[in-house]
């Protein structure tokens, strides 16, 4: 007779997922949208955790130098050295007339 256990998850019989594997789905995860971009761009936990979720990616990619980088980026919104930028879909115009070529 089979047993089922109420705390042992009913999963699929494939390979269980490689850490990175783990990380790019957590990347996928924590990434934000387009749709709410305006919303969280200012949102110091979840720009923070987007990019250091990257920088575990990018680490396990045998990639330091630019898990670095994210790391110093997600810092950078803990430790508020960094500010939002811009919409990209706003000021062009200004931002066009400011710079002449």
């Amino acid at each position: 007779m089979m047993q089922n256990t109420p705390t042992a998850p009913q999963t699929d019989q494939s390979a269980p997922l490689t850490p990175a594997e783990l990380a790019q789905a957590l990347v996928e995860q924590l990434a934000i949208s387009p749709n709410d971009w305006h919303r969280l761009k200012s949102n110091r936990k979840a720009r923070a955790a987007e990019q250091a979720a990257v920088a575990l990616v990018y680490l396990l990619n045998d990639q330091p130098e630019e898990a670095l980088l994210r790391l110093q980026q997600a810092s950078g919104w803990l430790d508020r050295s960094i500010v939002a930028p811009p919409c990209p879909t706003h000021g062009h115009a200004r931002s066009d007339r400011a710079n002449p070529e």
